[in-house]
């Protein structure tokens, strides 16, 4: 069982436009589990649909858009991704620096000594409801592509998964899924078993600790029922909707399970207004509706992390430095408390 008692990570995107610069931020406040910076300020390249775009079948990639072109020969690309994954080939499938320049600049990193290092990949049902062919349809939708895509996913987490090993042998891969919010809504018609073996295809690349991140509502017993290790939601604005599924978090935790709290918000106004004090009352106040459901608070705090709410993208240098500063002095505050 991994008991990380509140240590702080992030969700991965920064403000920043250098990366060495957001690097240099990440490194000075999550020295225990640092993670890469996503930077989609930089370029649209680094946006979380277009980043992992590289190498798919059809993919086209303009200033603003990322989508397949069914003119292209997407047989024979199809052919090429299906026999890298039958060979678990990941090299075929890298990130290049041109799409993640924060990725490439943290495996330069030479001064860490970190417990573990985080990486992130978008999620198979975002990306694959986000990306659509030339006639605007999800290729979600397109039973091909959508298991092309999360095998394409697979490999991509693998990849990168790879090369944070240089930095530490213990890594966590978080999967973005930020459309699961949307999940049984008019907009997302996906059933919930399909839903499950896309996330599971993608976690089945990943070796180490596996996790899932939404920052909304959402049905969080079908997130529960995957192969995942660690469940992040933000915390500051929906604690409530997770305390829906005591039995499902109590299974989880159970089993080794850990919940990413993103307790520090990611918006300036509430930002401001926050400390560690009220931000600490706000993390108990979430915890305490599975304390009264059979679940020990000191398990919480062991099979717990902290986390901003969600991207740090779109604040100021300033803001993200300050949220990522609240996020270490709480974390080390409720470890002094209770560990």
């Amino acid at each position: 069982m991994t008991e990380f008692n509140c240590l702080p990570t992030a969700v991965g995107s920064m403000p920043h436009t250098d990366p060495v610069e957001a690097c240099a931020v990440v490194s000075r406040y999550l020295k225990d589990i640092p993670c890469w910076p996503q930077l989609p300020r930089r370029a649209f390249k680094e946006n979380m649909y277009a980043q992992y775009s590289e190498g798919f079948p059809g993919i086209t990639v303009t200033d603003d858009k990322v989508y397949v072109d069914r003119a292209k020969d997407l047989e024979k690309a199809l052919e090429k991704l299906y026999s890298a994954y039958l060979e678990n080939d990941i090299d075929k499938y890298p990130v290049s620096a041109d799409y993640a320049a924060g990725l490439h600049a943290f495996l330069e990193l030479k001064n860490l000594k970190p417990l573990a290092v985080k990486g992130q990949v978008t999620g198979p049902i975002s990306w694959g409801l986000t990306v659509t062919d030339n006639d605007q349809r999800s290729i979600i939708y397109d039973e091909t592509l959508a298991d092309a895509a999360a095998r394409f996913l697979r490999l991509k987490a693998g990849w990168q998964e790879k090369e944070l090993k240089k930095l530490s042998p213990n890594t966590i891969i978080f999967v973005d899924e930020p459309y699961m919010a949307s999940f049984g809504s008019a907009f997302v018609s996906l059933s919930r078993e399909k839903v499950i073996s896309l996330l599971d295809e993608v976690f089945g690349g990943i070796q180490g600790l596996k996790g899932v991140h939404c920052c909304g509502n959402t049905d969080w017993s079908v997130l529960l029922a995957t192969k995942v290790d660690i469940l992040n939601l933000d915390a500051y604005n929906y604690a409530q909707s997770l305390s829906l599924y005591p039995a499902e978090i109590k299974k989880f935790l159970d089993r080794g399970g850990v919940i990413a709290w993103g307790i520090v918000p990611n918006e300036e106004p509430s930002l401001a207004k926050e400390t560690v004090t009220s931000l600490k009352d706000r993390l108990e106040e979430a915890m305490a509706p599975f304390t009264r459901n059979g679940i020990p608070f000191p398990q919480l705090i062991a099979q717990g992390l902290l986390t901003p709410s969600c991207t740090l993208a779109y604040i100021s240098e300033e803001a993200a430095a300050h949220a990522l500063e609240l996020l270490a002095e709480l974390s080390s505050e409720i470890r002094k408390r209770y560990i």
